[in-house]
């Protein structure tokens, strides 16, 4: 088993790959991190995500022009609850910054931004209505654990963990999950695994707590009563995009909704209980 891990898209990045003599593959790998990271990043002036909410219109890429469609199709998906242009939104709340660099404590007026805008696609033109801009942070992360996973496999069994986004290829993996007690394990196989909470990015403005999982309904941090939900899905995206989804549900909802589905996770309250749905027991 060889491992590889480095920081790229504000967090810690880990690749295991059952094979020898995989250096070359893991050094590519992470290489690929930093190229879709100065693509979809919302941080570096520079990216084509920053020209587009710049521009509002742009002759994307293909990494940007298939994350945008797969966001959009996620929107749709989860009737809305997961929603790209929460951009304005999210910066409001006072995450303007690379996490690292946000203030935990702050003072400034705290508004909900408008969320759903229009985004269009013609062909590779992504076009967004006026004061429209899109964040692909969460969705971006599970999409590229997603990419590396599967240039890996070629080289053998694999795992990425992209700050709690899990893609498996190839082999039998158990991956931890906390719960409210202490931790149970899952074991995935060609798949994927994310986990979305108010528990890890939080700050506070004007002595409210805040965090960054916004609800598109009200352009203001989710007030859920769920504080962490952990989804495995098909594939890193789909559980980093339904993870989200959960989390703005609420617990009953989301528990009924991944029954439905048959789509495993786990839910922590904040009142301190530990829920699984999905066909976990």
């Amino acid at each position: 088993m060889e491992s590889r891990r480095f920081r790229a898209m504000g967090t810690d990045i880990e690749l295991l790959l059952d094979g020898d003599g995989a250096g070359e593959a893991l050094a590519a790998a992470e290489s690929e991190f930093h190229r879709l990271e100065a693509i979809l990043t919302r941080f570096r002036p520079d990216s084509e995500l920053s020209r587009l909410n710049e521009g509002g219109s742009l002759d994307a890429g293909p990494e940007l022009l298939e994350v945008v469609e797969l966001a959009l199709a996620a929107r749709a998906r989860t009737d809305g609850r997961f929603d790209p242009t929460v951009h304005d939104a999210v910066v409001s709340a006072g995450y303007d910054r690379s996490f690292e660099h946000v203030p935990e404590e702050g003072t400034g007026v705290i508004v909900g931004s408008v969320c759903g805008g229009a985004v269009r696609i013609d062909g590779t033109r992504i076009e967004l209505d006026e004061g429209v801009r899109l964040d692909l942070g969460g969705i971006g992360k599970g999409y590229a654990a997603m990419r590396v996973a599967e240039l890996l496999s070629a080289a053998g069994p694999v795992l990425v963990n992209a700050g709690g986004d899990i893609a498996v290829r190839e082999g039998r993996w158990p991956v931890g999950v906390e719960t409210a007690e202490s931790e149970l394990t899952l074991e995935l196989a060609d798949g994927g695994l994310a986990t979305s909470g108010s528990d890890r990015r939080r700050w506070r403005r004007n002595g409210r707590e805040l965090h960054h999982l916004i609800d598109p309904a009200t352009g203001s941090p989710a007030p859920s009563d769920l504080l962490r939900v952990t989804v495995v899905g098909s594939d890193a995206v789909e559980a980093e995009v339904w993870a989200k989804a959960l989390y703005i549900a609420g617990e009953e909802e989301a528990a009924r909704e991944a029954d439905v589905r048959a789509m495993p996770c786990v839910l922590v309250t904040t009142g301190g209980r530990t829920r699984l749905a999905g066909g976990l027991a």
